[in-house]
């Protein structure tokens, strides 16, 4: 596989890193069998991506051999949010028939981390992912790696996620502190419920640890997990 070099997001911030450990324990508790699962917001730029980053480290961290799917082939904003600089190829290369798959697998500067990035911009990015190809790569990876994160589309925006999500084992939900309706949530959680694939749990992201309340008394502790 060929190497790239991505870029540590959020370094020296202790409380993120706290938080997604915790996560990292829930998943693990979440069964032995869950082992592809996709990430998932309601709506752009609640944080999914970063999350999705940022555990697949943490597991690499402790031995786990992770590998991360960038399935939002519409818009994705992984490789530029990590930096990479050099060419590459991706999913829908490869389930476009355009590459070989050891071409669209990357290995990355941290031990036990890989990563199949977006690729082109395609036309028809559902039509791809409900390719019989497309569930066979995730079935590979779930057998050579510990864990598979599929990073997908906001669900209110496209159908690509419940797509995605009849070949996982599970899902996960970011939302954005504040930002998102309780209506709006209980949709999405309707139309996650219909693919029939297990709802793991939601993630609340960019919570305000300045503002006014329960942790607020413990002093500064910085914007947890916002994201530029």
């Amino acid at each position: 596989m060929v190497e790239v070099e991505l870029k540590k997001l959020n370094e020296n911030n202790y409380y993120y890193a706290e938080a997604i450990k915790k996560l990292r324990t829930n998943v693990q508790f979440s069964g032995k069998d869950v082992k592809v699962i996709a990430f998932t917001s309601s709506l752009p730029g609640e944080g999914k991506s970063d999350v999705t980053y940022a555990l697949a480290q943490s597991f690499s961290q402790i031995g786990k051999r992770v590998v991360i799917v960038d399935a939002d082939i519409r818009k994705s904003v992984l490789a530029s949010r990590l930096e990479v600089n050099k060419k590459i190829e991706g999913l829908s290369d490869y389930l476009s028939g355009q590459s070989e798959f050891d071409n669209v697998l990357y290995k990355t500067n941290y031990p036990n981390l890989d990563i199949v990035f977006a690729g082109s911009f395609s036309p028809n990015p559902a039509e791809l992912l409900e390719e019989e190809l497309f569930g066979e790569m995730l079935e590979h990876l779930k057998n050579t790696h510990d864990y598979v994160f599929v990073d997908t589309p906001p669900v209110r925006l496209v159908t690509d996620s419940s797509i995605v999500a009849k070949y996982c084992d599970g899902i996960i939900l970011v939302v954005e502190a504040g930002a998102i309706s309780y209506r709006v949530l209980q949709k999405v959680r309707d139309q996650l419920a219909d693919t029939g694939t297990k709802i793991l749990g939601t993630v609340l992201n960019k919570v305000d640890m300045e503002s006014d309340g329960y942790y607020g008394k413990y002093g500064k502790y910085g914007k947890y997990g916002e994201y530029k």
